[in-house]
């Protein structure tokens, strides 16, 4: 009897212990999840902010931006005197987690702008419009991620990468299938979009977050990529867009958030913005100029 008791109570404790580790999981999970979710409503569309953070040794701004959950371009880009792969220890650097929400047809499901190379994530907690947002890696030159709207057809843990042929004639060495694991480009969850050959996935090379170095589909960093898989649900809208220049308000103040672009015409786009905010009459023209020939990839207070 005393015997069957002890195993009984071993197998209650070992239970438990499961149950308490599954809850510490979940709660790590959900905490990372939510840790940097902005609210956002149509008079403030401004979201996060700017901070500093002082350089440690042998830390390249590489590392830090994916610690602060940023891609390589906007490291850079706050940051355009600072040696990128070899900072000065000590040195004190922008970290830009400030961001002005691009112009959307509706703020549901996934918005990505290719300018900034960034993926929002709307959703609502009751009555909370919320946003998360990832850095993202996209298309290089002639494997152009396209724009347009389209759709989450399909959810793939591990998946596999079906090489397609005109990648394979660029680089014969490849197979016609790469399975799941270290070698693996499309990293450790993807999402299939609606329009053919196209992915939302993870990586096995972080350093082309921020870059445009994929063929076309779109990257996040692998600790990323888990959890817009577990937001994300099959026919979830996803929209594609291309906005070098961005207007927004918040606290009642008007910020532009302009970045390098093939675009020769920003101050076009910026106007036609402005007008159509109805913001015009309440900018700096001075700072707006600024702000457009700096081109920091930061939201600038335009306010007059």
């Amino acid at each position: 009897m005393y015997v069957l008791y002890g195993y009984s109570n071993n197998k209650m404790k070992k239970s438990l212990f499961l149950l308490l580790i599954s809850i510490i999981l979940i709660s790590l999970f959900n905490n990372k999840l939510y840790a940097e979710v902005y609210t956002f409503n149509k008079d403030s569309t401004v979201i996060g902010f700017l901070r500093e953070y002082t350089i440690e040794s042998s830390e390249s701004l590489i590392e830090v931006a994916r610690k602060f959950n940023l891609g390589y371009n906007e490291i850079v880009s706050a940051n355009p005197d600072i040696d990128p792969f070899i900072p000065p220890e000590g040195k004190s650097v922008i970290i830009p987690t400030f961001w002005i929400l691009p112009e959307a047809s509706s703020y549901e499901g996934i918005l990505i702008n290719l300018s900034e190379m960034r993926l929002y994530y709307f959703f609502q907690q009751k009555e909370r419009k919320l946003v998360k947002t990832f850095p993202i890696g996209i298309g290089r030159e002639g494997y152009d991620t396209p724009t347009g709207k389209f759709k989450i057809i399909q959810k793939i843990v591990n998946p596999s990468w079906h090489v397609p042929e005109s990648i394979r004639a660029e680089r014969p060495h490849l197979p016609k299938v790469v399975p799941p694991g270290p070698d693996n480009p499309l990293g450790t969850h993807a999402l299939r979009l609606s329009i053919p050959s196209y992915l939302i996935h993870g990586t096995n090379k972080p350093w082309g977050v921020g870059r445009k170095v994929s063929f076309g589909c779109i990257r996040l960093y692998p600790e990323d990529i888990p959890f817009l898989f577990h937001l994300v649900k099959i026919g979830h809208k996803v929209e594609i867009v291309k906005q070098p220049v961005k207007v927004g308000m918040k606290d009642k103040k008007i910020f532009i958030e302009v970045h390098e672009d093939e675009s020769n015409d920003h101050f076009s786009e910026a106007f036609t913005l402005l007008r159509k905010k109805g913001f015009l009459h309440l900018v700096d023209t001075q700072k707006l100029k600024d702000a457009l020939e700096t081109k920091s990839g930061i939201p600038i207070d335009i306010t007059n």
